[in-house]
């Protein structure tokens, strides 16, 4: 018996954590970004990174985003659908 096991992307992590949100009023990038990080404690992408990943998945499945992430250059947080 073999055991295969799959890579997890933080791009696919993204879009899983987007689809798994498909029936929420909105998705929190603040919330989307500390989910990732638990679950890959060693990735290397910055929150920027993150949040556009999730931006750009919520936009193929139609989820609307809430720009709720603490930013380095004080820009207040932003919803958009």
């Amino acid at each position: 018996m073999t055991s295969t096991f799959h890579t997890v992307t933080v791009e696919k992590a993204a879009e899983a954590y987007v689809r798994s949100r498909g029936k929420a009023q909105f998705l929190s990038i603040a919330q989307a970004i500390r989910a990732i990080r638990t679950l890959m404690p060693a990735c290397k992408a910055t929150d920027r990174d993150l949040e556009e990943l999730l931006a750009a998945a919520s936009i193929i499945h139609g989820v609307p985003v809430a720009f709720d992430a603490k930013t380095a250059d004080g820009v207040e947080p932003r919803l958009h659908s």
